[in-house]
């Protein structure tokens, strides 16, 4: 059964209105099923949230004008194996998580990366996108905020439907799982949409009961 959001492998894009200024491109790129997001604003040029695989079929996704900013949500190398290839083509802005910002320069190859974090901001078309952190499944993970009819939140590999993202280890857990709780749980709507970097999206509201469990269970 599949869930909100659902993209196949290698499968069409799925298109989504945000709001009146802005449309949403997802699709699965790469063997490990990643997720790459294209938002595109009614007037100015798109952004790409990671650029993980298959540059092909990103750049035929993102059409004309191109993204002129690329955000990589952490540092792990199935969120960026198209990087170096679309900054050559595109020669777009690049952003990542500052704890992370050496890792993904050093990694995939490229320079001039701008690190930002908690309350920093992203310039698309007339609007921003607003950037926070959370520490544990990797230093630098960020999640990349639009406020549209509702508000969306592409959360990479920090939280998807059913938990966290993966830890290294307990320490790392408690850190991310706080993150979670203070940094969306206890500010944003049940209605809030997550969309995360592998799989279905889901909302808040859905994921918010499951904390507890989450904590009990350790991951």
């Amino acid at each position: 059964m599949t869930g909100r959001g659902h993209v196949e492998p290698g499968g069409q894009p799925l298109v989504e209105q945000l709001s009146p200024e802005l449309t949403m491109i997802k699709m699965s790129v790469g063997p490990m099923d990643n997720n790459a997001y294209v938002l595109q604003p009614r007037t100015g040029a798109p952004v790409l949230i990671d650029a993980a695989n298959d540059a092909d079929r990103l750049v035929a996704a993102a059409g004309d004008p191109p993204p002129g900013t690329i955000v990589t949500t952490h540092r792990h190398h199935d969120h960026w194996q198209a990087l170096a290839d679309l900054t050559a083509r595109w020669s777009p802005q690049l952003y990542a998580g500052s704890p992370d910002l050496e890792a993904i320069q050093q990694g995939a190859g490229v320079r001039d990366v701008t690190g930002v974090w908690d309350a920093d901001e992203i310039p698309i078309g007339d609007e921003r996108l607003e950037i926070l952190g959370l520490v544990g499944h990797t230093p630098g993970s960020i999640v990349i905020i639009y406020r549209g009819d509702v508000t969306h939140l592409f959360t990479g590999d920090g939280l998807f439907p059913g938990g966290v993202g993966k830890t290294g280890s307990a320490a790392d857990f408690t850190s991310l799982i706080e993150d979670v709780e203070h940094k969306i749980f206890n500010v944003f709507e049940d209605d809030t949409v997550i969309h995360p970097g592998h799989g279905d999206d889901t909302t808040v509201g859905r994921e918010r009961p499951h904390l507890d469990e989450w904590r009990s269970r350790g991951w």
